[in-house]
């Protein structure tokens, strides 16, 4: 069996062992980075690069993922490869989304069929991705799953190392709440609709457990033994624009729908399991 990866990043290291250990054979794309995508067992392809080699990975491919994100004029494996995802027959194609698209909800809950309202250019740019895979997807019978992320931690992406060298902060804002998601749950959630492609097509994969940023790293500190770090209001942080445009979103994404179709048990369903694990890995 055959997995070609757009983008194979964080997320498809994890993924692309448990495929292997199944029999797999797994392409993944990168910019230039071919050692990082070898290490994971994945055999790399350059894209941008030649272009026969990925028509080729694409018409041989018994699954795609995509985990490249939108540009500002759409999303890039659509604009170099519709027409020969178009043609392709791969049993599963995976969509790495976002649960920005839901936009702020003002710490209110949303689940798969609550409406899009992505606030920003980013928010906006996957909710017309998305729209456009399913479109493709559509047009042409191809088995489409997309995947809403929350957002992602997990070895070498935890708060831990912050805490150790003492930039951290616990950046408030009244009733500010994120989802999470370990990357070890994304492979297994991915793997499981691998295995079973005929679900009902969008699953948010995020943990059971939503929560204050300065909560995550408040428990980081109390695991290390460490001082708790001190509290910044959000109007007083210095953050980048990307930093600072995650606090604009607020809310609670449920995934039950994971569970009862995919049937996936969470490895770690709150951050407090996810950074205990961590802590023998990273410290």
């Amino acid at each position: 069996m055959e997995m070609l990866v757009f983008g194979h990043g964080y997320s498809a290291s994890y993924l692309t062992p448990l495929l292997i250990a199944r029999g797999w054979n797994v392409t993944g794309t990168t910019r230039g980075d071919t050692a990082r995508v070898a290490a994971s067992g994945a055999q790399p392809l350059l894209w941008p690069g030649p272009r026969q080699p990925l028509l080729d990975a694409i018409a041989r491919a018994d699954a795609i993922l995509v985990s490249a994100a939108p540009a500002d004029q759409g999303d890039p494996v659509l604009a170099d490869f519709r027409d020969a995802l178009a043609a392709s027959r791969p049993h599963w194609i995976g969509y790495l989304s976002t649960t920005g698209v839901y936009g702020d909800r003002n710490g209110g809950w949303v689940d798969e069929d609550s409406v899009l309202d992505g606030s920003g250019p980013r928010g906006q740019a996957r909710i017309r991705a998305e729209a456009d895979w399913q479109a493709l997807a559509r047009a042409h019978n191809l088995p489409l799953t997309i995947f809403r992320l929350a957002g992602i931690y997990g070895p070498g992406r935890g708060p831990f190392k912050k805490v150790l060298d003492g930039t951290a902060r616990r950046i408030i804002k009244e009733g500010q709440v994120f989802s999470r998601i370990h990357v070890e749950d994304i492979a297994q959630i991915l793997l499981a609709s691998i295995q079973q492609p005929h679900g009902s097509g969008i699953y948010n994969m995020c943990d059971d457990d939503p929560a204050p940023p300065q909560d995550v790293i408040a428990h980081a500190a109390g695991l290390l033994g460490m001082p708790v770090p001190p509290a910044v209001p959000l109007e007083q942080a210095q953050m980048s624009p990307m930093a600072r445009s995650f606090y604009a979103d607020s809310k609670r994404v449920r995934n039950d729908r994971i569970k009862s179709e995919l049937g996936v048990e969470l490895l770690y369903p709150d951050y407090r399991s996810g950074l205990a694990a961590l802590l023998h890995t990273e410290t």
